[in-house]
C-alpha cells in the first residue's frame, strides 16, 4: 500500500504564498505522476498541476502564472508553491499520486486525506 502525507496548509491573505508538500510511502515499485487537485463547497474537484515521471508538467488554466508544482524523485515527494494566492483558491487540496506497487502490476491512484487552504483577508 502507497501512504500519503500532505503539509503546509494554512490561513493566508490574498496575494500571499504558501507552499504544500506530500510525502508518498509504503510499498512503491515506480511513480507515474504526482499532483495536486482541489475542491471547494458545491463545486467538483479540479486538477491543479501534476507532474510526471519524465519531469512533465500540467498546470490548471486558473492557477497558471501563480502556482509551481516540483518533485523529488528520491524523496517521492511532491511539492506545490502557491504565490499570487486569490479568495477563489481556497479550498481543500489533496495530494493525488500514480503508482505500481509491484513489477508487472498496473499503476494505481492515491489520495491524500486533504489539507485546507484558505485565503482571506
Amino acid at each position: 500500500q502507497v501512504q500519503l502525507v500532505e503539509s503546509g496548509g494554512g490561513l493566508v491573505q490574498p496575494g500571499g504564498s504558501l507552499s504544500l508538500s506530500c510525502a508518498a510511502s509504503g510499498t512503491i515499485f515506480s511513480i507515474y505522476a504526482m499532483g495536486w487537485y482541489r475542491q471547494s463547497p458545491g463545486k467538483q474537484r479540479e486538477l491543479v498541476a501534476v507532474i510526471r515521471s519524465g519531469g512533465s508538467t500540467t498546470v490548471g488554466d486558473s492557477v497558471k502564472g501563480r502556482f509551481t508544482i516540483s518533485r523529488d524523485n528520491a524523496k517521492n515527494t511532491v511539492y506545490l508553491q502557491m504565490n499570487s494566492l486569490k479568495p477563489e483558491d481556497t479550498a481543500v487540496y489533496y495530494c493525488n499520486v500514480v503508482a505500481v506497487v509491484r513489477a508487472g502490476r498496473g499503476p494505481n491512484t492515491y489520495w491524500g486525506q486533504g489539507t485546507q487552504v484558505t485565503v482571506s483577508s
